[in-house]
């Protein structure tokens, strides 16, 4: 697709280091007064383009403007407002005003179709603010103090170094350097219960990817659903793991990790799951209920 006449403009006037209004306007075949307005229009989307008087004058960028003289596209100019716009979402100021710019300049409008909202159902604002402060954090290597909700049904609490927020799956998840267990950790955001950034700074380390689990730690599993737990089972499990009986039951197959957290899955969804494989996994899980059953027996 043909450029926009004002980025062109800009990519003439960092190669030619200046231009004349008659020059620019018998190069892109538009009026004087016309480039005159683009002119008037790229400075209000804030690129520093002036204007000189007299004998050696003419239009000009102001030295140290540097933009990339590869030629784009314009899908890859769409490209480039779709991340800056997930960056403004994201409650980075500086990424919206890059947003309005660019948008300017590219000639092309920047549709308003993401928004992000950290918050759960029901919360006031306070994912959003924690998530926030840990950004903030990351950014400005901030140590930081937790309380900490562990899959050891223990709260403790913590002092960490952010390394980076991840969101995967369906929950957001900090990678910090813990000092209390001196090692990498990964933490679940909805599990700190509070937080405080500190003014104790640190050296940013790279976070050691994990070696992953090996194949021996995971386990086949197929699963039975009745057709009214549709809506847990597509969050749970891609379509492509899943086959619909006749009956409308959901039959769910995939590789998982065999550890407690397999078993405290497994038992969230109450009497509306059946295992059917593997056999083992399916008396652990009736031990399971039948010690669920004696504690709260009436």
């Amino acid at each position: 697709m043909q450029e926009s006449r004002l980025f062109k403009i800009i990519y003439y006037l960092l190669d030619k280091g200046q231009a004349t209004a008659p020059e620019l306007a018998e190069k892109f075949e538009v009026s004087v007064r016309t480039i005159y307005r683009d002119i008037d229009a790229l400075s209000g989307a804030g690129i520093p383009v002036y204007t000189e008087t007299g004998r050696n004058g003419g239009i000009r960028l102001m030295n140290g403007f540097v933009l990339d003289n590869a030629v784009l596209s314009e899908e890859e100019k769409r490209e480039i407002l779709t991340a800056l716009q997930s960056i403004s979402t994201l409650g980075n100021v500086g990424g919206s005003q890059i947003l309005e710019k660019l948008s300017a300049v590219f000639q092309l409008s920047s549709d308003n179709w993401l928004e992000v909202d950290f918050s759960r159902w029901g919360n006031e604002g306070t994912d959003n603010e924690k998530f926030e402060l840990l950004k903030s954090a990351v950014i400005r290597c901030r140590a930081v103090k937790i309380r900490y909700a562990g899959s050891c049904k223990m709260v403790s609490e913590r002092i960490v170094q952010p390394y980076r927020l991840v969101y995967k799956a369906t929950a957001w998840y900090l990678k910090a350097f813990c000092t209390v267990k001196q090692d990498w950790r990964v933490f679940k955001l909805s599990r700190i219960l509070e937080l405080e950034v500190l003014n104790e700074t640190f050296q940013r380390r790279e976070f050691p990817e994990p070696e992953g689990i090996s194949e021996e730690q995971y386990c086949q599993i197929t699963l039975r659903f009745p057709q009214e737990m549709a809506y847990r089972v597509y969050d749970e499990f891609d379509k492509t793991q899943i086959r619909q009986q006749k009956n409308g039951d959901l039959i769910a197959s995939a590789k998982m990790p065999a550890d407690e957290w397999l078993t405290g899955f497994l038992l969230s969804f109450g009497t509306q799951v059946e295992i059917l494989s593997p056999a083992v996994l399916k008396k652990n899980m009736a031990e399971q209920a039948k010690l669920i059953y004696e504690k709260n027996k009436y």
